[in-house]
């Protein structure tokens, strides 16, 4: 009963409350229609279903984007964000090549590669590139003045990877102390250093390589293609800070090919050891000295100053890097006179023993002063043998106007100026000649070793002409090249006949002359016949003109006379103590050769352990050449046998070697 008295009071209220709402007019159900108007009801309905649509809509159209995104990154934008990761992750290392060995014709090292560490930078990871170059630096501990602008320059760059130093330029000791730093964006990898054993020693010959290991100069940069071999490639895993966690060789390095070089190192000390001595005797301001085999164009040295270490380029000089044999030009003087010699008597215009009227010592030619005898001597009568000798200008003159522009001329090309015919030199220079238009005044400045501008070398060439029988010989430093392990001979190579052999003959016996009687005469070696002819020539001046102090004293020749073995010349720039070649340029050719015939075991008549090779040619220099060693011929020695003479053989022997 309590229950229901209870429950009495609230079936009481609910009925109240039911009443109430019945008597204000809202159903009962909530969702049914009172018949009165319900607009705003349907109304609210229709906004909340517009903003819900919007929102379903938004947020397809938000999800199909975000697909679409992820599609064209993960899918057509693929290959570029690998590519970008990868290279996060990952470094591609070139590995250089170990460049050939380069060595004398004797084996001597001349330059050779090791493997070791370079120290490189990326930009992109260093915080405080001012702080960083100043850390270099201090561990590098001989950073110059320049180095340091440019370290600091490159670490401002922004680049992904710039070299810091080469491992040639920097010590396994550096490289420790800068790594102990532990400094972002610095990092180390696989290098190869080029070094160069003997330093000066033979510098313009074998040149050196720049940062990027090509060849810069010399035979480094002649035969770059052949001697840095081809570059290898790797892969290495980095972290954040570039440092390398591993590496993976992809492709191994090729080492190049090795070069033998003509030159003979102990020649070659002598001759830069001369030569020195010589400069500082007479106190000028440079030089060259070239030693050559005439009948095979070998350079066995060739020395030029001043010079530089190739271990320290930065410390050189251009000036001191340029190989005055083959890049200076400058006017022979009378050494050339041996060329217009050459021309008149295999042109018949002069025998050596007609005589040359030089009277009075000079000769005019209009618009220009008169052409005078060195030292103002008068000759008179003469020999052309003895004008040579004497090294008459006013008779070198006399017999260019009779042989004549044209025929001057030819004989010019003939014996190589003008040209450039040693391709193992880059950067040479084929000199200054221009035979256009070449009047009287012209002829004569020609016919005396003016107006006309040459190398060292292409002199040097020109007398070995001579010195082998009138055949130029091309010259060449290189001997052979090695090639995974096939050697390579370079043969000899003949250019053209410049004269006949009869001429050689009288114009090695007018300048055999020159040294034992004539302005030569320091040039004399007891025991040893030699030819040659000395030549002094103005500089031309800055201002226009010839200066009136400086020139080049020379002296250009071949030794022994009759069967050489060596060509030297010597060109001494801007001697003090004297101007002429027979004074200055003879002794310094006298010193090279007293030293390098008694090394090279040479007999006064050219026979020994350096008798060289003879290279004849045929019909012309299509014909090929036919090789024959000095040492193969001495079966053509008269011999006795039982104190009865043999013939010799002298097939295939020309009439000089006959002799």
């Amino acid at each position: 009963m309590s229950r229901d008295r209870k429950a009495a009071p609230t079936a009481g209220r609910m009925g109240h409350i039911l009443r109430a709402v019945l008597a204000s007019g809202v159903p009962a159900n909530p969702f049914q229609s009172t018949g009165h108007d319900d607009a705003p009801q349907h109304q609210w309905r229709r906004v909340v279903r517009r903003r819900v649509m919007v929102a379903v809509v938004l947020l397809l159209v938000w999800i199909a984007g975000v697909q679409a995104r992820l599609v064209y990154l993960q899918v057509v934008q693929h290959d570029k964000y690998a590519g970008v990761a990868t290279s996060q992750q990952q470094a591609v290392l070139d590995l250089d090549a170990l460049r050939g060995d380069i060595v004398d014709r004797n084996g001597e090292l001349l330059a050779y590669s090791v493997k070791a560490q370079a120290i490189f930078a990326d930009a992109t990871l260093v915080p405080e590139p001012e702080k960083t170059a100043a850390s270099l630096c201090r561990a590098l501990a001989d950073c110059t003045a320049t180095e340091r602008v440019d370290l600091l320059r490159k670490l401002k760059s922004g680049k992904e990877f710039a070299f810091i130093r080469r491992s040639r330029q920097v010590s396994p000791e550096q490289v420790a102390r800068v790594a102990a730093l532990d400094l972002p964006g610095i990092g180390f990898q696989r290098d190869t250093g080029r070094y160069y054993p003997l330093g000066s020693v033979g510098a313009h010959i074998v040149g050196f390589v720049g940062q990027d290991n090509t060849g810069q100069a010399g035979i480094e940069h002649a035969y770059d293609s052949q001697v840095r071999g081809v570059a290898g490639k790797a892969r290495a895993q980095v972290d954040a800070k570039r440092n390398r966690v591993s590496s993976l060789i992809e492709r191994e390095p090729v080492p190049g090919a090795r070069l033998e070089l003509t030159i003979d190192l102990h020649l070659q000390h002598i001759a830069e050891r001369e030569l020195l001595a010589g400069i500082q005797r007479s106190r000028a301001r440079a030089g060259t000295a070239i030693v050559m085999n005439p009948h095979t164009g070998e350079i066995l040295a060739l020395a030029s100053y001043p010079t530089f270490d190739p271990n320290m380029v930065g410390h050189s000089t251009p000036d001191m890097q340029r190989n005055r044999a083959t890049q200076d030009v400058y006017e022979p003087g009378s050494t050339f006179k041996v060329v217009t010699a050459s021309a008149a008597i295999e042109e018949r215009v002069v025998t050596p023993f007609e005589l040359i009227d030089t009277r009075p010592g000079f000769m005019k030619f209009a618009g220009r002063k008169a052409i005078t005898e060195s030292g103002g001597h008068n000759y008179g009568v003469i020999t052309f043998e003895d004008a040579l000798i004497k090294s008459s200008n006013v008779g070198a003159i006399k017999v260019g106007l009779r042989i004549g522009a044209e025929r001057l001329t030819r004989f010019v090309n003939r014996f190589g100026f003008g040209e450039k015919n040693a391709p193992d030199f880059p950067g040479q220079s084929g000199g200054i000649w221009n035979s256009h238009n070449l009047n009287d005044s012209g002829l004569a400045s020609v016919s005396m070793g003016y107006q006309v501008s040459v190398t060292p070398l292409q002199m040097a060439a020109a007398v070995s002409a001579v010195a082998n029988g009138g055949l130029l010989m091309q010259p060449r430093v290189v001997r052979a090249v090695v090639r995974n392990g096939v050697r390579e001979v370079v043969q000899p190579k003949v250019l053209r006949r410049a004269i006949s052999e009869d001429t050689a003959v009288q114009v090695t016996r007018m300048m055999t002359g020159v040294v034992s009687r004539g302005t030569g005469r320091a040039a004399v070696i007891e025991g040893y016949p030699a030819a040659g002819k000395t030549g002094t020539a103005n500089k031309i001046a800055e201002g226009g003109g010839y200066s009136p102090s400086d020139c080049n004293a020379s002296f250009v020749g071949f030794i022994p006379a009759e069967n050489p073995a060596l060509t030297i010349l010597v060109v001494i720039d801007s001697p003090r103590t004297s101007i002429f070649g027979g004074t200055v340029a003879a002794p310094v050719f006298r010193n090279i050769a007293d030293n390098a015939l008694q090394y090279l075991g040479v007999s006064p008549n050219g026979d020994g352990a350096a008798a060289p090779m003879i290279v004849r040619a045929g019909a012309g220099p299509a014909a090929g050449a036919q090789q024959v060693r000095v040492a193969e011929r001495a079966a053509a020695v008269v011999r006795a046998s039982s104190s009865t003479p043999v013939m010799p053989d002298l097939r295939g022997v020309g009439a000089r070697e006959a002799v």
